[in-house]
C-alpha cells in the first residue's frame, strides 16, 4: 500500500510496482471518482470536503476488503483515524518528497482543491499535519526526488523486502 502528498507518484509506482509482484493494482481516488460519477474537484465544490473524506473512507475500507494486489490511497486517506486502524498490519510505504519537487509535479494549475490558494504555503500546511500520520502507518519511507518511477519502485521493494518477488 502507498501512501503521500498528492503528485508524489503514487499511482505511476503502484502500476510499476503491481506489474512487478505479478498482481492488479487500485487507486482509492479512482474508486471514488467511478462511484460518484464526476472529478475530485467537483466533489469538493459540490458537495464539499467532509462529504469527499466520508466517500474516501469508504473507498478505503472496500479497497482494503477486497484488493489482494498493490493499492494507492488519497493524499488524505490518513486523516481518518479509522483508516490509520486498519493500514496497522499492513505493509504500507510513505512516499515523500519535497515542496519544490511537489510544485513542479502538481503544477499551480492543476485541478487539485487543497492547493488553489498559495500552493507551496497549502502545501507545507498539509505535509506539518500529514507527514506524522503517513509515518504512523508506514513500515518505510521512500523518497521519490530526482528518482524514476522504476527507482521509486525498486526502493519500495527493498525496503519491504520483497525485491526478489
Amino acid at each position: 500500500m502507498l501512501v503521500g502528498p498528492m503528485g508524489v507518484g503514487k499511482t505511476t509506482v503502484g502500476r510499476v510496482l503491481a506489474e512487478r509482484l505479478g498482481t492488479g493494482f487500485r487507486d482509492t481516488d479512482t474508486d471514488i471518482v467511478e462511484t460518484a460519477g464526476k472529478p475530485i474537484s467537483e466533489i469538493f465544490i459540490d458537495e464539499g470536503e467532509p462529504h469527499f473524506r466520508e466517500l474516501e473512507r469508504r473507498a478505503v475500507r472496500a479497497a482494503v476488503a477486497e484488493h489482494r494486489g498493490v493499492l494507492a490511497l488519497g493524499g488524505g486517506a490518513i486523516l481518518d483515524e479509522g483508516t490509520r486502524a486498519l493500514l496497522a498490519d499492513l505493509p504500507v510505504v510513505f512516499l515523500e518528497m519535497g515542496v519544490a519537487e511537489a510544485v513542479k509535479r502538481t503544477g499551480l494549475d492543476a485541478p487539485r482543491p487543497l492547493l488553489a490558494v498559495n500552493p507551496r504555503q497549502r502545501w507545507r500546511e498539509l505535509m506539518e499535519q500529514r507527514r506524522p500520520l503517513y509515518t504512523e502507518v508506514a513500515r518505510a519511507v521512500v523518497s521519490t526526488e530526482g528518482r524514476t518511477p522504476e527507482d521509486v519502485a525498486d526502493a519500495v521493494l527493498d525496503a519491504l523486502e520483497l525485491k526478489d518477488a
